[in-house]
């Protein structure tokens, strides 16, 4: 199919999304809010619905619901495994959201490290990605810090400076959910193996634009969050096979102690875990090939395409307006997230969001909680960025709205 055929096929999609019907100040909204949490489409409400309906149950018993709740999780944690191509399905956790579960995670790594091991993070990273490991420093670990540079990557020369033979663990981010920014991995998980630590990384802003293979890239731990790839509110850790099973998480004696379970406390959210098989499986239908996963890479592929092509859009048509600043890498550096963040001058961000609300248009200012890059650029105490998140139910008449109401906003 040639590529404006795939791009057809794409926008044809928005009537799976019901959200995209409604109005606000008799304009339809365009959803530019998706790095916050993408609106889901009614197959994956369908799959949520059908739980509810059919087998809303406990887990572990032995009559029919409870038995068909077992069988859906574990259903869940094959596919998510064949989304991420991990090892298997003992490999993926549930939990509330990648926050939590970075909490528990970091408290059971707490307990396995000397005092004076070194934790590496960086400066623009998520605070879920930094606020659990600076916890450790109370246990006498040594958390430090790699540089962000001006224009929104991060300093190499200063990871490579402080990972040192002490360093147990590089927590980082695939993408930044602030700039757009995509790291280095590879680059990364040499230099960690280079000193033998474990290297966790934060996909919650990567997933939903690109295809990821945690075994190729030798992820020791990824977490990300089904809400971002138009899925519900549920968190997602992978664990590299047999390493969940070395740490002593927090556990009930009545949770069973081996991986993936020892980390999930309580009952889980079965209804949002169909959800995460009902986006993973809807993801699929946007792609082809032979098996599941052939699937989700080529539909990964069309879909992060169509995404770039709009924030190209976009990015291009900022650059002309007067009075914008944008922050982060350039939208021809490869790969790049869609998400472009900027400021007005004149106008603060919360002004700028709120005369875009008026016409329909929901964006994001702020930090969006990855409040240290914004403070290291200077613009916390400013209000923050404005950001502008592309997803694929939008299109490009939907930027170009956005475009010519910022015009009107910068004068």
């Amino acid at each position: 199919m040639e590529i404006q055929d795939q791009f057809q096929s794409i926008i044809a999609r928005r009537k799976d999304f019901p959200s995209l019907k409604r109005e606000h100040n008799g304009y339809p909204l365009a959803y530019f809010d998706g790095p916050g949490g993408t609106q889901i489409p009614i197959q994956v409400m369908d799959e949520m619905n059908r739980y509810y309906e059919t087998c809303n149950a406990n887990a572990h018993g032995y009559f029919i619901t409870t038995l068909e709740s077992d069988k859906m999780i574990e259903e869940t944690r094959v596919e998510t495994a064949t989304f991420l191509n991990a090892e298997g399905p003992h490999t993926i956790s549930f939990g509330a959201n990648m926050t939590s579960l970075t909490f528990s995670l970091s408290k059971a790594i707490g307990r396995h490290l000397d005092k004076g091991d070194e934790i590496l993070i960086t400066q623009l990273d998520h605070e879920a990605n930094r606020g659990p490991w600076l916890n450790l420093e109370e246990l006498g670990i040594v958390v430090k810090e790699v540089q962000l540079k001006e224009d929104g990557t991060l300093d190499y020369d200063d990871l490579g400076s402080k990972i040192n033979s002490r360093t147990r663990l590089v927590a980082i981010g695939l993408a930044s959910n602030a700039l757009g920014t995509v790291n280095q991995i590879k680059k990364v998980r040499y230099l960690a193996n280079e000193v033998g630590a474990w290297l966790l990384v934060d996909a919650v802003h990567f997933i939903p634009h690109f295809p990821i293979d945690v075994v190729n890239l030798d992820l020791d731990f990824m977490l990300c969050s089904a809400y971002k790839f138009y899925g519900p509110h549920v968190g997602i850790l992978y664990s590299k096979e047999g390493l969940l099973d070395q740490l002593p998480t927090d556990r009930l004696r009545t949770q069973h102690p081996d991986a993936p379970y020892k980390i999930e406390t309580g009952t889980l959210n079965h209804a949002a875990i169909a959800g995460v098989k009902g986006a993973i499986d809807y993801i699929s239908t946007f792609g082809s090939g032979k098996d599941m996963r052939g699937k989700l890479i080529s539909g990964m592929d069309v879909i992060g395409l169509y995404e770039h092509e709009l924030a190209k859009q976009l990015y291009y048509g900022l650059k002309e307006i007067g009075g914008i600043t944008i922050y982060g890498p350039s939208i021809e550096e490869t790969p790049r997230a869609p998400t472009i963040s900027f400021t007005v001058e004149g106008k603060t961000p919360p002004e700028v969001c709120s005369l875009l609300n008026e016409k329909g248009i929901l964006t994001w200012n702020g930090h969006f909680y990855a409040i240290r890059p914004v403070e290291v650029l200077g613009i916390l105490e400013k209000g923050g960025l404005v950001r502008v998140g592309i997803s694929l139910y939008n299109t490009t008449e939907e930027v170009e709205r956005l475009l010519e109401s910022l015009k009107s906003i910068s004068q």
